[in-house]
C-alpha cells in the first residue's frame, strides 16, 4: 500500500488519542493490543467433485467485557491485518456507544461469486465448526454478526450448526446476530447501521455552532448528500438521508457512479440495477465510468459507505464536501483525515457513526437471552391504557376523535417501534458524548480522535475496575 497498512493506521490514530488521557503506558499497550488471533486453513468439497482449501481469520481484540463482537466479511481481499484493523475499531465503538461488548472480527479469504450457494454454506459452516473448536464463538464468548459479503443467511448457517454442537445450550441462538426473524433475529437490524448513520448525521446538523462554522444552516432540509456503496449501508443510509429532507445527488458503486445535481430516485437506481446489473444507462444522470470521482463531487454530505481507505492523502484535497460521514469503517486514512481536519472538514467517524449495527445486535443479544420478543408483555397493556386516557378526554371535552384517530395515538410499541427508539437514544447520546470530548479539547483534535479518547477511557475503567492496572 501507498500508505501505512489498516492496523498501523488505526494504531496512529490510537497512538495520537491516547496523548490526550493519563493512563499508564502498561494499560494503554493493553488496550491498544489485539489479544488473540485465530488463522484457520480447511478443506472444502467443491460441486465439481473438486478440492479447495479455504483460509480464514477471527481476531478478538479485547476481552475487557465479555462477549466479543464483530462481523464476518467474506472477500478476496480479506488478510490478516485488516481483521485485526477491524477488531480494534469494534472495541472502541462498542465503548463509544455503551454496548458491553468486547471487539472481534473474522473474514474468509474468498470471492462469493465463484462459490455456489451450496458451497458458500459449506464453507459458513466449516468455518463455524472450526471457531467451536477453539472456544471462538458462544454466547457468552464471541458473536459475529454480517459484514462485507455475508448476510441474514449466513448468519442462520452459523447459528444452526452452533447449535448443532452445543447441545442442550439453552442460549444457543444467542452465538451470532442479524440473523432472520425466524431464527432469533430482531426486528430492524437490517437497516441499523444505514438509519444510525442517519440519526449521527442529522443529530450534528442539528447543532447551530457547528454549522456555522461549515457555512451551513442548521438541518439536513436541502443539504446535498453523495453516497459511496449502495449495499445494505449504503442504501438504508442513503434512503433514510433522502426522507429526512437531504437530496441524494451522487451514488457510486464498484461498476461506476451516477449524478445529477438536482436529485436522484434511489429505488428507481435500484430497480435498474437489479434488472441491468449495473448503474450504468440510468436515464436523467450522468454516468461517471470512475466511481470514486463520486467522492470529489460538489455536496454537503459524502457518505463513504463501501470498503476502507477510500479516502486517500491523494483525493482529499479535493473533496468538496463539507461533512463525511463514515458509513464504512476505516474509509479514511490517517493522513487524509489530517488534511480534511486543517481544510476544515467534519468528519464523523466511522466509530460513533456506523455504530448501529453493533447496537441493534446488542438488542437482539439480550433478546435472545431472554427468550422473549422485545414489546411481547406490554404492547396491549399500553394501548388499553392510552384508550382509557383518550376516552377520558373524548368524554371532557364532548369531541369524538374517531376509530382510525384512536388507533394511531393508542398504538403500543412493538419490536420495530422499541428497537428504532433504543437505536435513536443510542446515536444521540454518543454523539453529544463524543462532542463535549472534542470541545474539551478544542481545535487539537477532531471528531475521530475524540471518539478515540472516549473509547479509551471507558475500556481504561473496566480494566482498572479489574484491579490488573493502577
Amino acid at each position: 500500500m501507498s500508505e501505512q497498512s489498516f492496523l498501523g493506521q488505526v494504531h496512529r490514530a490510537f497512538d495520537a488519542a491516547s496523548t490526550f488521557t493519563n493512563h499508564p503506558p502498561a494499560l494503554l499497550n493493553q488496550i491498544k493490543e489485539c489479544n488473540a488471533v485465530y488463522r484457520v486453513t480447511f478443506p472444502i468439497l467443491r460441486d465439481d467433485g473438486t478440492i479447495k482449501t479455504i483460509v480464514g481469520w477471527r481476531a478478538e481484540h479485547s476481552h475487557h467485557k465479555l462477549p466479543t463482537k464483530g462481523g464476518i466479511r467474506y472477500a478476496i481481499s480479506v488478510n490478516e491485518d485488516e481483521v485485526m484493523a477491524l477488531a480494534s475499531l469494534m472495541t472502541f465503538k462498542c465503548a463509544v456507544v455503551d454496548v458491553p461488548f468486547g471487539g472481534a472480527k473474522g473474514g474468509i479469504k474468498i470471492n462469493r461469486k465463484e462459490f455456489s450457494e451450496a458451497e458458500l454454506e459449506r464453507i459458513t459452516r466449516r468455518y463455524t465448526f472450526e471457531l467451536w473448536k477453539k472456544n471462538f464463538i458462544g454466547p457468552g464468548v464471541d458473536v459475529p454478526a454480517p459484514d462485507y459479503g455475508t448476510s441474514s443467511k449466513e448468519m442462520a448457517w452459523i447459528a444452526d450448526t452452533y447449535a448443532q454442537l452445543a447441545v442442550g445450550d439453552l442460549n444457543a441462538m444467542a452465538c451470532v446476530t442479524a440473523k432472520p426473524i425466524a431464527q432469533g433475529g430482531i426486528r430492524g437490524r437490517t437497516e441499523a447501521t444505514g438509519r444510525g448513520v442517519y440519526f449521527g448525521v442529522r443529530e450534528a446538523c442539528d447543532n447551530v455552532a457547528d454549522m456555522r462554522a461549515l457555512g451551513l444552516t442548521p438541518g439536513l432540509e436541502g443539504k446535498r448528500v453523495i453516497v459511496q456503496g449502495l449495499g445494505n449501508v449504503g442504501y438504508h443510509a442513503a434512503k433514510f438521508l433522502s426522507e429526512g429532507g437531504g437530496v441524494l445527488v451522487a451514488v457510486a458503486e464498484a461498476d461506476g457512479a451516477l449524478h445529477n445535481d438536482r436529485g436522484l430516485d434511489l429505488d428507481a437506481i435500484m430497480a435498474h440495477r437489479r434488472e441491468h446489473g449495473t448503474l450504468k444507462g440510468f436515464p436523467g444522470a450522468t454516468y461517471l465510468a470512475d466511481s470514486r470521482a463520486a467522492l470529489e463531487l460538489p455536496c454537503e454530505i459524502l457518505v463513504p459507505a463501501a470498503l476502507e481507505g477510500q479516502i486517500t492523502a491523494e483525493n482529499a484535497p479535493r473533496i468538496q464536501a463539507k461533512i463525511v460521514a463514515e458509513g464504512a469503517n476505516g474509509p479514511t486514512t490517517f493522513e487524509a483525515d489530517g488534511i480534511l481536519h486543517q481544510r476544515g472538514v467534519m468528519v464523523l467517524a466511522d466509530m460513533f457513526l456506523n455504530a448501529g449495527g453493533v447496537t441493534v445486535s446488542y438488542f437482539e443479544w439480550l433478546k435472545n437471552l431472554s427468550h422473549v420478543r422485545f414489546g411481547r408483555m406490554e404492547k396491549r397493556f399500553e394501548e388499553t391504557a392510552f384508550k382509557n386516557v383518550l376516552r377520558a378526554v373524548e368524554d371532557l371535552t364532548g369531541k369524538t376523535l374517531g376509530e382510525e384517530r384512536m388507533a394511531q395515538l393508542s398504538h403500543g410499541a412493538d419490536e420495530q417501534d422499541l428497537v428504532n427508539s433504543g437505536l435513536e437514544d443510542t446515536m444521540i447520546s454518543a454523539w453529544h458524548q463524543v462532542r463535549e470530548t472534542w470541545m474539551q479539547h478544542g481545535q487539537k483534535t477532531d471528531i475521530r480522535t475524540a471518539a478515540f479518547i472516549s473509547a479509551i477511557n471507558k475500556v481504561a475503567v473496566s480494566y482498572q475496575d479489574l484491579g490488573i492496572f493502577p
